[in-house]
């Protein structure tokens, strides 16, 4: 990026982190962060075991926020790391995966330019924090970098009411030729996701890295 860009790019991921700093505390509230629900957090703990490849591996929470998914993944047996932006939200993760007995690996990082070695991960786990980057496309160039040959991309994503978000197949456009074996998968009809009905899209997309 240029200088202008990095400025920019600077200013936006300070204003994120303030942002989501400030929710940190009240996040878990909504059913699918927290996953307090027994029915919502059975709901996704077999949408995992579905999709995630049936040994244990090395998995990247990008987006982590309090570390709810982190400490489902954890708890089927995979070693985690878990990123992102807000230093209040890695630092709930860290106490929930405690709590858990889990050991967790947690870091606060630029979701966008994750600073990690490459090819050190099976699968890249990230919900509802693609829409939000600037650069999708460019973005996901970058996360390719960090799966193993064979890795598996497993993106949870939305368009909503209000206008925000991105639809499935935007997405699907964007990911590189070396991704095949690409899956959607429906998750508005289930209101055990979300601990509720919901009338917007919510999906989920599963690609496999062709390397």
């Amino acid at each position: 990026m240029g200088e202008y860009n990095i400025k920019n790019h600077e200013k936006r991921l300070q204003e994120s982190r303030r942002y989501w700093d400030n929710l940190a505390a009240s996040f878990d509230d909504e059913p699918d962060h927290g996953l307090r629900d027994p029915m919502v957090l059975e709901a996704w703990t077999q949408l995992l075991k579905a999709w995630l490849p049936s040994t244990t591996g090395t998995i990247l929470d990008i987006g982590c926020g309090t570390g709810s998914l982190s400490v489902v993944l954890a708890g089927l047996g995979y070693t985690v790391t878990g990123i992102d932006v807000s230093p209040s939200m890695i630092s709930l993760a860290q106490t929930k995966a405690a709590a858990n007995g889990h050991q967790i690996k947690f870091q606060v990082m630029d979701a966008a330019f994750p600073q990690l070695s490459p090819q050190q991960f099976d699968v890249i786990i990230c919900r509802h924090l693609l829409w939000a980057l600037p650069e999708p496309k460019q973005v996901l160039q970058r996360w390719i970098e960090c799966l193993k040959q064979k890795g598996r991309l497993f993106l949870i994503e939305g368009y909503w009411k209000t206008g925000a978000g991105l639809h499935a197949n935007e997405i699907t456009a964007m990911l590189p030729s070396s991704f095949t074996h690409i899956t959607i998968r429906n998750l508005s009809d289930d209101p055990n996701f979300w601990g509720g009905n919901v009338t917007d899209e919510r999906y989920a997309i599963i690609a496999d890295l062709n390397l």
